[in-house]
C-alpha cells in the first residue's frame, strides 16, 4: 500500500514537473493526464473540481478583461508613472510600492509588465543600477496578488475558507494580508536600495557602454504613459470598478448586509456576493464605457486569467482525488505535525507554488488539505503569502520580461542559475510577509 501511494504521488510530481515546463495551460492540461490515470488505472473515485473557485475566478477575469479594454489599466499606470517621475531619486522604494498597489487594485500582477519600462527609464536616467528598484517591483507585483480583494488567488482562498468550521471574512483575511505583504515589499525594497555595485563602479556596465552603440541601446529613448490621452470612458470604468470593489469589501465587513435564505437564515455567501458584483460591475463597464467585445479576448488580462482558470481546474481536481482517497492516512500521519507545527502548512505551500508557479493553483491544491486537516483558518490567512514561492527559479513570466526590459543587464540570472536577481527580494517579501501575517494573527485576531 505504501508503496502504491508513493507512486500516486510520484505521478502528481511528474505532473507538476511536466506541466509547469510549459506554462500553466499545459499545467492543467498535463493535470488532466494524472486524473486520468488515478481513476482508470487506480480506480481511485474522482474528487471533487472547485467549482465555486472557478466561478469566482471567471466572474473577477470577465470583469478585469473589460476594465483593461476600456483603457482603465492604464489610466491608473500613468498615475503610477507620475509619482515614479516626480520622485526619481526614491525610485527603488516607490517602484515595488507601485507595483503592489497596482496588483492589489487590479488583482492582477501582469500589469506591472508596462511598469517595467517606465521603472527602468526613470532608474537609469537618475543614475540608480536598475536592478535595484526593477526586481524588487517584479516581485512586489506578485506578492500584492495576496493582498486584493479581487485576485485569483485571494478568491480562491475565501471560496475555500467559506466551507471551514471557522469561516473567515474577506475582511479579516484583507485585514492580516495587506499589511503583511506591504510590510514584507518594504524591507525588500530597504535592503535592494545598496545592492550591486553603483553604476559608476560597475566595471561591467562601465565596459559595456564605452561602445557607443551599446550606450545609446543603455539610455535609449524614454518610455512613458505621461504624453497618452484616454478618453473619459477610460476614467469611468476605474470608478466603477473601485465602487464594486469597496462594495465587495462593504458586504465582507458587514454580512446584515446580505440577504439571508434558509432555515435557520443565513446570509449570501462571499463567493456568491462577489460573483454578482464582479459581473455587475464587468456589464456597466461594458455598456457605459462601449467597450467593443470582439477586444476583450486580445487583452492580457483576459489570456491570463483563462490560462489561470485552466490551471486551477486541472490541478486542484488531480489532487483533491489523490487526497480524498488518501485522506485518512494523510490525517492521521500530518494533522498532528501541523497542528503543532504550522509553519510546515506554509513551507508546503511554498514548494507547490513553486511547481506549479501559480499562486490560485497552489492555494486550491493545498488550502482545502489544510481544512480538512484542521489547520486554524487564522494561520492560513497568515501564511498566505507562502503562496509566492515562483521566483525561487527565474523562470516565470514577469521575471523573464523584467530581465528582458533592463537594457543595462544588471537585472540577470546568475551562473549558477538559482543566484539570479529576484531570490533574495523573493525570500525577504515571503519571509517578512508571513511573520508579520503570524503576528498580526496573534494580536488582533
Amino acid at each position: 500500500m505504501d508503496a502504491l501511494i508513493l507512486t500516486q504521488f510520484l505521478i502528481i510530481l511528474a505532473c507538476l514537473f511536466a506541466g509547469a515546463h510549459y506554462g500553466g495551460y499545459g499545467l492543467g492540461l498535463i493535470s488532466g493526464v494524472g486524473l486520468l490515470a488515478f481513476v482508470f488505472l487506480f480506480h481511485l473515485a474522482p474528487g471533487h473540481p472547485p467549482v465555486d473557485v472557478l466561478l469566482t475566478i471567471l466572474a473577477v477575469i470577465a470583469c478585469a478583461s473589460v476594465l483593461q479594454t476600456a483603457g482603465g489599466l492604464n489610466v491608473m499606470m500613468r498615475a503610477a508613472e507620475r509619482l515614479l517621475r516626480r520622485h526619481p531619486a526614491q525610485i527603488t522604494l516607490l517602484a515595488p510600492i507601485t507595483t503592489w498597489a497596482l496588483t492589489l487594485m487590479c488583482g492582477t500582477g501582469h500589469v506591472v509588465y508596462t511598469m517595467f519600462p517606465i521603472i527602468y527609464d526613470v532608474a537609469i536616467k537618475q543614475g540608480v543600477r536598475p536592478e535595484r528598484p526593477m526586481a524588487v517591483a517584479s516581485v512586489a507585483s506578485q506578492i500584492g496578488i495576496c493582498a486584493s480583494p479581487v485576485s485569483v488567488a485571494t478568491a480562491s482562498m475565501v471560496a475555500i475558507l467559506a466551507k471551514s468550521p471557522l469561516p473567515v471574512s474577506l475582511v479579516q483575511l484583507l485585514a492580516i494580508s495587506i499589511p503583511a505583504t506591504f510590510v514584507g515589499v518594504i524591507v525588500a525594497a530597504l535592503w535592494s536600495m545598496r545592492r550591486g555595485a553603483d553604476l559608476d563602479a560597475d566595471a561591467q556596465f562601465q565596459a559595456k557602454i564605452a561602445d557607443p552603440e551599446q550606450r545609446a541601446f543603455v539610455y535609449g529613448e524614454s518610455a512613458t504613459l505621461l504624453d497618452k490621452t484616454f478618453p473619459r470612458e477610460a476614467y469611468l470604468s476605474v470608478w466603477i470598478f473601485f465602487a464594486a470593489i469597496a462594495v465587495v469589501v462593504a458586504l465582507g465587513a458587514f454580512p446584515e448586509l446580505r440577504p439571508a435564505f434558509g432555515k435557520p437564515p443565513r446570509p449570501l455567501s462571499m463567493n456568491l456576493a462577489i460573483q454578482m458584483m464582479m459581473l455587475t460591475a464587468g456589464a456597466l463597464i461594458f455598456v457605459l464605457a462601449r467597450v467593443p467585445a470582439q477586444k476583450i479576448p486580445d487583452g492580457g488580462v483576459f489570456k491570463a486569467g483563462m490560462v489561470a482558470i485552466i490551471s486551477v481546474f486541472g490541478v486542484a481536481w488531480m489532487a483533491d482525488t489523490f487526497f480524498q482517497a488518501h485522506f485518512e492516512l494523510i490525517r492521521t500521519n500530518l494533522a498532528d505535525v501541523v497542528k503543532t507545527q504550522p509553519w510546515t502548512y506554509a513551507l508546503v505551500l511554498f514548494v507547490v507554488s513553486k511547481l506549479v508557479n501559480s499562486q490560485a493553483a497552489a492555494i486550491a491544491a493545498i488550502a482545502p488539505l489544510g481544512v480538512q486537516l484542521g489547520v486554524d483558518p487564522k494561520v492560513m490567512i497568515a501564511f498566505l503569502p507562502a503562496s509566492y514561492g515562483y521566483f525561487i527559479l527565474p523562470t516565470y513570466a514577469s521575471d523573464l520580461a523584467c530581465i528582458g526590459f533592463d537594457r543595462s543587464g544588471t537585472t540577470r540570472i546568475g551562473r549558477f542559475v538559482i543566484n539570479h536577481s529576484f531570490i533574495i527580494p523573493g525570500l525577504i517579501g515571503v519571509g517578512v510577509g508571513c511573520l508579520v501575517g503570524w503576528t498580526l494573527v496573534k494580536l488582533v485576531m
